[in-house]
């Protein structure tokens, strides 16, 4: 259910592989997708935005260098190997990886877009998952009703915008620009045409958002405020060593770890996975500092470590947002005419979709599904199928779910644990980096020691 690109990635590598040992046919997949095709972040594929991780992360190559839906097979159906090797990028567009994707989602079998889920129930007589659907038109109007049978569901629903509370109500209203990043693209021209604008978000595409209407405004009338509740708008961790976070050496070091150190953990490594690309803070002082050259500095304030207490219209046509600076404890207001929210996403609920197996589940202490180290919910015996889950494992897993470079691994993991055998071999080290320690056997002191004396024959 969902075909973002990680249940992308399980439907390419899931293609053509025998459904169990010695069993000559292929494995039965079938997707379903609520959209009426593929797209991966359309109103954030900014012209030149590059992904955040090399192109070998695509949908199979890490655990599969060969398979036909690698993106270097994409480029060779596209006659662009040569132009690709002359270009030497290691990370590519966001745009391209998007071609790249609608390509495979076009000529896989088994995905049915324009079908959305609405419930899935464990039929105890049958011992299969019941799956209940509404194929969509064009408009996303209702169609048909429908339901399917499986012996194993793989939920890759992913994630949505998130809202913070203080802006819902504006964002839900029709009269102020206030809108997710996610739809930045699509409101862009409205956007510039807005006398000032407040961006909201101390990540990537807070970044990336910014330096675009910068690069848009007229020198000295930029009339641009980026806020961040950070105390800072950092780089991103991208040193090696630390990118061995993303390892599934270090998925499972975190998957070992009593749930009050995973929760305790997350937040801390926001800079893994929140910071900001080196090379994108870079463009942003070289465009400020460019226009300091003729003297005078460009209207455009930068503010970390603020958050947005309350927010309000101001006459139908303007925001006021109610601001407070964490450090200084120190509290302003600013009147905008656009506000745009790169406040991230947040993983979809699960149980909206599950209702149905609500009984069948087993939580943790903070009422969230449980997850085995083979990415599969953890449910009463007697449900004898597996609900393996993408993307919705930050808990249990780490910073690495979401991440597209453990998408290959994670949907190669799920096929050998659903088939039985391993048609995608693993390694079993990924990471220079020891995680933890290999407990040791407690020492017996030389004190509690008893020493038998050796009998000696004469």
């Amino acid at each position: 259910m969902g075909i973002g690109p990680f249940n992308l990635s399980l439907a390419a590598l899931a293609h053509n592989i025998p459904a169990a040992p010695g069993d000559p046919r292929p494995l039965a997949a079938t997707f379903y997708e609520q959209r009426p095709a593929f797209h991966w972040h359309p109103g954030l594929l900014l012209d030149g935005a590059s992904l955040q991780v090399p192109f070998l992360a695509d949908l199979v190559t890490l655990a599969d260098p060969a398979n036909p839906w690698s993106f270097l097979s994409y480029l060779r159906t596209r006659d662009r190997l040569f132009p690709f090797y002359f270009a030497e990028r290691f990370h590519i567009q966001r745009a391209e990886y998007d071609a790249y994707c609608r390509w495979v989602s076009e000529q896989l079998p088994g995905l049915h877009f324009g079908h959305q889920v609405d419930a899935v129930r464990w039929n105890t007589e049958r011992a299969l998952f019941e799956v209940d659907f509404t194929q969509l038109d064009r408009d996303g109007e209702a169609e048909a009703l429908g339901r399917a049978h499986a012996r194993h569901i793989a939920l890759g629903i992913g994630t949505e915008p998130f809202v913070p509370e203080p802006l819902k109500p504006l964002a839900q209203a029709e009269s102020v620009p206030v809108l997710h990043s996610a739809d930045y693209l699509r409101h862009r021209e409205r956007l510039l045409a807005a006398e000032h604008i407040t961006v909201i978000g101390s990540g990537q595409s807070g970044a990336e958002i910014f330096l675009d209407l910068l690069r848009a405004r007229p020198e000295g009338a930029e009339k641009i405020h980026w806020l961040a509740r950070t105390q800072a708008f950092a780089p991103m961790e991208y040193s090696k060593l630390g990118l061995e976070h993303f390892t599934p050496d270090y998925s499972r070091y975190f998957h070992a770890l009593p749930e009050s150190a995973r929760d305790e953990l997350v937040p801390r490594q926001w800079q893994l996975h929140k910071g900001i690309d080196a090379d994108t803070i870079a463009a942003i002082h070289d465009e400020l500092y460019r226009r300091t050259l003729h003297g005078g500095w460009p209207d455009a304030t930068l503010t970390p470590g603020v958050s947005v207490r309350t927010a309000g219209r101001v006459a139908n046509t303007r925001v006021e947002l109610h601001l407070e600076h964490t450090q200084q404890g120190t509290r302003s207001r600013l009147t905008t005419d656009a506000v745009i929210l790169a406040t991230g996403y947040r993983e979809r609920p699960l149980d909206t979709i599950l209702g149905g197996l609500d009984p069948y589940l087993r939580r943790d202490a903070s009422h969230r599904p449980r997850i085995d180290d083979q990415y599969r919910l953890v449910l009463d015996p007697a449900v004898t199928g597996h609900v393996y889950v993408q993307n919705a494992e930050r808990h249990t897993h780490g910073v690495g779910a979401p991440d597209l470079g453990l998408a290959a691994w994670r949907s190669a993991t799920i096929l050998n644990n659903l088939t039985g055998a391993t048609p995608y071999p693993l390694p079993e080290r990924t990471a220079f980096t020891t995680f933890g320690l290999t407990p040791q056997p407690p020492r017996i002191p030389a004190q509690a020691l008893e020493l038998t004396p050796l009998s000696q024959s004469i």
